[in-house]
């Protein structure tokens, strides 16, 4: 250890915002960057070993010949040797009673509310973006939020497939357009993730396509965060016997019915595939401007409350206080 080496110890947070902001600069689809956890030594070398290895066998087999795609099929993250994603992780048995999430629930909603109306944060803006599995409670959610809030001053925002109009702009033209302003919220139910998600998925973009979105995102909430727009991103996460219960709850519900479609069960059937593209988003895309909420959904009361209570502490730390 030399005394630089100390010195440079104590600019730890200033190296880790200026290497968060290269990596999501630069990680290109020819060349994108794979962040590795150095904690475990012995992990560490296996990833970088194995990473390695499989881009000089991907280039071998084929061969030198210029193509329009990327050359490396080095868009995930290695898989730990563990087996631990930051979705196994979570721990999805939390629950709440009905009595703890009604009694939490109430303050959370005042609490909101009196923020939503202060003189501060009429100064700043709010997106909230929901993504998440199917049936995971997006929707929920996003009604508990705006009761609370004055009909006049939110936006609901919710994304389905592009229309043709849509097609024939930049891809993130269609969400650019519904950026709130000041004093105002947007709320999207799903996002311009969908790029790295289901287009990635379903094959309905090019690689190098989804490749290039992560720079494109980055930079996209970064202007937003720039402008004093407070990003806040949540994946809620259910299992698959979870998810499998609640799609035969809608099939027998007349009033649910209606929300699952034969699409629902068919992207079952690509679990691992989007798992894969969650675990990618998440580490190329939860910056310090826009870092990502993981929220543990097999339980809607714990669930809604823990996103209620991150919109609020998110937002009064943006303010600076409630007046």
């Amino acid at each position: 250890m030399t005394d630089q080496d100390w010195q440079r110890f104590g600019l730890y947070d200033k190296f880790r915002k200026t290497s968060e902001h290269v990596l999501g600069r630069t990680s290109q689809a020819h060349a994108p960057w794979v962040v590795i956890e150095g904690g475990d030594a012995r992990y560490r070398h296996i990833m970088v070993g194995r990473t390695l290895v499989d881009a000089l066998t991907e280039r071998l087999n084929n061969g030198d010949t210029p193509r329009d795609e990327p050359a490396t099929p080095l868009a995930h993250y290695p898989a730990p040797a563990d087996g631990l994603t930051v979705l196994n992780r979570l721990d999805m048995s939390q629950q709440l009673t009905k009595a703890e999430y009604n009694k939490a629930f109430d303050a959370l909603q005042r609490r909101l509310g009196e923020l939503s109306r202060s003189k501060k944060y009429h100064k700043h803006s709010v997106v909230l973006v929901f993504e998440g599995n199917d049936a995971a409670g997006k929707g929920g959610a996003i009604r508990r939020i705006t009761r609370s809030l004055d009909a006049r001053y939110y936006r609901i925002v919710p994304v389905a497939a592009p229309t043709d109009e849509e097609r024939a702009q930049p891809y993130l033209w269609r969400f650019w357009r519904h950026v709130p302003k000041r004093g105002q919220m947007t709320i999207f139910d799903r996002s311009w993730y969908g790029r790295v998600l289901v287009e990635r998925v379903e094959g309905f973009c090019s690689e190098n396509d989804w490749h290039r979105a992560y720079g494109e995102i980055n930079a996209f909430e970064e202007q937003m965060a720039q402008h004093g727009i407070i990003v806040i991103k949540f994946w809620l996460a259910i299992t698959k016997d979870e998810q499998e219960a609640r799609f035969k709850a809608r099939e027998v519900s007349s009033i649910k019915r209606h929300k699952l479609t034969e699409e629902d069960w068919r992207n079952r059937e690509k679990w691992d595939d989007y798992a894969e593209a969650v675990c990618d988003m998440v580490a190329r895309t939860s910056t310090e401007n826009a870092p990502w909420h993981l929220i543990e959904a097999n339980s809607k009361y714990f669930a809604r409350i823990k996103i209620l209570q991150t919109v609020a502490d998110t937002i009064e730390k943006a303010v600076g206080g409630k007046r």
